[in-house]
């Protein structure tokens, strides 16, 4: 198996044998990743894999069961309070009974110290996003694009973002990707975005993390192990296709 790990130049997440166990069933088992400053990265796998539960981790809606995990040098929960981390589940969550300004005025009261509102103001407008509609009356591209808004008016250093386009149509995911993209590569965010298709890696990604059963089979810089991205299509598939043979964490 191949399994190259990420290095470190800045570590803005690092993660040490980091395992997360519901009852008798391993989510995620000795995972060790090191994630540097500016990079964006692919987490593709499965349904099941363990994706949503690393993430978790990361942000601190999750304890560990052993290991640990360090976000921009600090424990998780504490970092997400501070406003450092900026947070996009897989539903997108939005408020279907507030309005788009609403949500930037949450924003804004909950990040009093980092929020952008000229940015996250100029976003909206770029979008053609109502200010006076409500959550609950936007299309699916929409909400993910106003939860992705409110992320990044916090400023984050680290963007974590947990397939919130799963269920978009290939035009409004193409259009969130590259709107993540562009704003990673303005600020300097380090990004990690899970996804299970192959082709989100080589569209925005500079790394790639693939998970399975609960393991992680493959950490590296894609420029690292591809020079293509049909060469990068099929080094995960090879990945995906070992993890199946072998069969998951006991």
């Amino acid at each position: 198996m191949t399994h190259p790990t990420l290095m470190p130049q800045t570590e803005i997440l690092r993660t040490e044998a980091l395992a997360k166990r519901y009852r008798r069933r391993w989510a995620l088992h000795d995972c060790t990743l090191s994630v540097p400053e500016g990079a964006v990265v692919g987490l593709v796998g499965p349904n099941g894999a363990g994706k949503s539960t690393l993430l978790q981790l990361i942000v601190g809606l999750l304890t560990p069961t052993s290991g640990s995990v360090r976000v921009l040098g600090g424990v998780p929960d504490e970092v997400m309070r501070s406003g450092r981390v900026g947070f996009v589940a897989q539903d997108a969550p939005t408020y279907a009974g507030l309005t788009v300004a609403e949500h930037l005025g949450l924003g804004a009261g909950l990040n009093p110290h980092r929020w952008d509102a000229a940015a996250a103001a100029e976003r909206i407008d770029r979008l053609g996003l109502p200010l006076k509609q409500r959550a609950g009356a936007l299309s699916g591209g929409q909400r993910a694009q106003l939860a992705l808004t409110i992320a990044l008016a916090k400023r984050p250093d680290l963007l974590v973002l947990d397939e919130p386009v799963a269920s978009l149509d290939p035009l409004a995911r193409r259009a969130f990707l590259d709107e993540t993209a562009a704003a990673a590569t303005a600020t300097g965010t380090a990004v990690v975005l899970s996804t299970h298709l192959v082709a989100d890696l080589a569209h925005i990604c500079t790394h790639v993390v693939v998970l399975a059963g609960g393991r992680v089979r493959l950490a590296s810089a894609i420029a690292d192990i591809c020079s293509s991205p049909a060469d990068l299509d099929r080094i995960v598939l090879a990945e995906l296709a070992a993890a199946h043979t072998e069969g998951g964490p006991a």
